[in-house]
């Protein structure tokens, strides 16, 4: 009996010395976890185990990687239902935009979970809670977690609420749209096989990289792009590559530069 009493008062003293108010995150995601460590997990970047001392595997990395694919289904099969006469090439735009990272960083960001993010003092200061990178791979992890504690439908839940339900607004703002599935898509309709990007430049500590990106269409690098990630970058070369073949044919980059070097 004394032995019971003392491990409930150990359990109680843990729960109030849980680095993140459980109890008022799940209010904000409208979960209850049975498995209270997984959604402490879920909040964990990378760098807060430079505090803690623990082994990489207990950051949120590896929820948000099964966080990825559950959200991938569950899109699929909600737009697969939901548009029955579209065919695969427009369900997967409109999938891309409703899994990209932008928009999961804005519904992070909307439902305030970046302010419980636990950081070591270095991310923390240049910015970590409001990175897009960080806030969307939180949204996954905390999928992640919800699959693992309430399974499937829980998931899906979770997902309706914040994701389909707001679905027809996210679609609607280009910003969100995948440019490098247009590119790719304009390209191969041209004949012009795949597009290539490369990276040119990369500088910056570990925590806050800044990536040049450059794109070659139908043999010519014809734009460039830069961001925070190479995904990022990635995505603002093709946008602009974009704009290039809209506005007519597009002018070789490098080969202008090399005409002046030349002249030199």
């Amino acid at each position: 009996m004394i032995k019971k009493i003392l491990e409930r008062f150990r359990f109680q003293s843990e729960q109030t010395e849980l680095p993140i108010p459980v109890a008022e995150v799940e209010k904000k995601i409208n979960y209850q976890f049975k498995d209270k460590s997984l959604i402490l997990k879920a909040f964990k970047h990378s760098s807060y185990l430079n505090l803690t001392h623990e082994n990489s595997i207990e950051s949120n990395e590896r929820l948000e990687f099964l966080g990825d694919a559950v959200l991938d289904l569950i899109i699929a099969d909600h737009l697969y239902q939901a548009f029955p006469e579209e065919n695969e090439g427009k369900l997967s735009k409109k999938r891309s935009v409703l899994v990209s990272r932008p928009v999961l960083a804005q519904i992070s960001e909307e439902i305030g979970l970046g302010e419980y993010l636990l950081l070591d003092k270095g991310e923390e200061k240049t910015g970590g809670r409001k990175r897009l990178n960080n806030l969307a791979n939180l949204f996954e992890s905390i999928l992640g977690a919800i699959y693992l504690d309430g399974g499937i439908s829980a998931a899906r839940k979770f997902v309706k609420q914040f994701v389909i339900n707001n679905s027809e607004r996210l679609l609607k703002v280009k910003r969100y749209h995948n440019y490098k599935s247009a590119l790719l898509e304009k390209s191969q309709s041209k004949g012009w096989g795949n597009p290539v990007y490369q990276i040119v430049h990369e500088s910056g500590p570990d925590h806050n990289k800044q990536f040049v990106v450059r794109v070659n269409v139908n043999k010519r690098w014809i734009a460039k792009g830069v961001g925070s990630s190479k995904k990022q970058a990635e995505q603002l070369a093709a946008r602009n590559a974009l704009k290039k073949l809209e506005n007519g044919k597009p002018k070789n980059y490098n080969n202008k530069r090399q005409k002046r070097k030349e002249s030199i």
